[in-house]
């Protein structure tokens, strides 16, 4: 029998060891929280009133008459199931389009080339289809929109969804005298998936307790035995565990090991991913970044483990000592200086400069998340990377703009001039330990941190993060 062990020393569970070759990740036994796909379609449907009901009062800060949204047939957009309900368009070419009618309101029409009865709960939508070209004309002739917004120009994938292939069609369908009054919608988008309704949140808070629940089994005995076990041991158990679980992923889960004298293999700026012939060995910190798809939200959890050495009982100091200097930084970052209203390079200085205050070398990595993963960014980003970024540091303004090179996606940041939103007190969910394998039999410590190089008990430092 071996134990889950965390530094704390709070809590003790013991586990049976499973031959490695047979560990496959198991149906769960019991309820999981998570909703059927009918339901969650019937869910996510009751909040499109609301959401549309926002939409209107962002067109017009933007000032945009008309924002259409093109769906390919094939090649999903990701903005759809956030605008219409979650359903699959196969229409060769589908189209949303939402209108400013002035006094009359939010106008919402689709475009479809199979007809949905459900459509017809938000939108104009016929039952026998109009051929689309035409109701895209008859449109900007009688709402002569001055701003018509297509997802062209972003700095992420939701914002520049728009192929080459629809913008022609459009030029063609509306004609050359109709380019000038195309702009981006990337502005709109992004506060459109920026902004969360009340009635999300015990869903989202679902789909982070199930991440949960799977990277700690994942960083447990059922999955890893030291020296068998490898990184692709792993992974492959994490991809049988989505399956299990009828979620899907939307970013490859990573292994990263660090081993004292192993060195710190570096990617993009980042501890790099481990090869998956890896065998996970005592004395190793294992770190798993990996999240879930699920209601339209995607998580990102992080966490990590120690595989205790021969006769260790606990994590080593030194490693204890970063965990408690990474959470005196987390508090700092999201209890303190984390407030409504305050401009992310406000809260990006004040948080290095009481870690400068407290002697701890810091480095602080952000990005937003929840609908289609990281949500879109403008491309001037205040500068959160660490001082030990260079390319991230700051200018007296606190604002540097980010050139556009194969890099930009690690690029943390917000819009010039972007505030923190109001989200009500809600606290960041994290844990404040690690979780332990033992040496012989691989007792796995886990938490959401990365650790950086064999640290000392002396040493105050945080230590390089993985980049999602």
């Amino acid at each position: 029998m071996l134990r889950l062990m965390p530094v704390t020393a709070r809590l003790v569970a013991l586990l049976a060891i499973l031959p490695l070759a047979t560990a496959t990740a198991q149906a769960p036994k019991g309820p999981t929280g998570l909703l059927s796909w009918s339901e969650q379609i019937r869910v996510r449907e009751s909040w499109l009133d609301a959401r549309h009901a926002l939409l209107l009062p962002m067109m017009r800060r933007q000032g945009i008459g008309m924002w259409i949204v093109a769906n390919e047939e094939f090649h999903d957009n990701p903005v759809v199931h956030a605008i219409a309900p979650p359903r699959p368009y196969t229409g060769n070419r589908d189209f949303f389009v939402f209108v400013d009618a002035g006094e009359k309101g939010l106008r919402r029409v689709a475009l479809t080339g199979y007809a949905e009865d459900n459509l017809t709960r938000w939108f104009e939508s016929t039952a026998e289809p109009r051929p689309a070209a035409v109701v895209l004309r008859e449109l900007v002739a009688e709402h002569r929109p001055a701003k018509i917004a297509l997802q062209l120009d972003g700095g992420r994938g939701q914002t520049r969804a728009l192929t080459h292939d629809a913008y022609t069609w459009l030029v063609t369908a509306l004609g050359d005298s109709i380019v000038p009054r195309f702009v981006s919608a990337a502005p709109l988008i992004e506060e459109l998936l920026d902004t969360r309704l009340e009635q999300e949140k015990p869903y989202y808070t679902t789909a982070v307790a199930v991440t949960a629940r799977i990277v700690e089994r994942a960083l447990s005995n059922e999955v890893i035995k030291p020296g068998v076990t490898t990184v692709g041991d792993v992974r492959n158990w994490l991809y049988d565990a989505l399956g299990a679980h009828g979620v899907r992923t939307w970013f490859q889960p990573d292994l990263r090991i660090q081993r004292q004298g192993g060195g710190l293999p570096l990617s993009r700026g980042f501890l790099a991913v481990a090869p998956e012939k890896t065998v996970i060995l005592p004395g190793d910190v294992v770190h798993i970044d990996f999240g879930i798809s699920y209601m339209g939200f995607d998580t990102d959890w992080q966490k990590m483990a120690y595989v205790l050495k021969p006769g260790e009982r606990d994590a080593p100091a030194g490693l204890k000592a970063a965990m408690r200097n990474t959470n005196i930084l987390q508090d700092a970052l999201m209890q303190r200086h984390s407030r409504p209203d305050r401009s992310a390079g406000e809260v990006y200085r004040a948080t290095m400069q009481e870690m400068k205050e407290r002697g701890i070398e810091a480095m602080i990595y952000s990005h937003p998340i929840g609908p289609a993963g990281p949500r879109p960014r403008r491309e001037h980003r205040l500068p959160l990377g660490g001082p030990s970024r260079r390319r991230r540091e700051a200018t007296p303004e606190g604002v540097v703009p980010v050139r556009r090179t194969q890099h930009q996606d690690a690029d943390p940041g917000v819009e010039r001039g972007t505030t923190l939103r109001d989200v009500r007190g809600r606290r960041l969910a994290r844990r404040r330990r690690l979780a332990l394998l033992p040496a012989s039999a691989g007792e796995v410590v886990p938490d959401q941190v990365t650790l950086g190089r064999e640290a000392e008990p002396c040493r105050r430092s945080t230590l390089p993060r993985s980049s999602h």
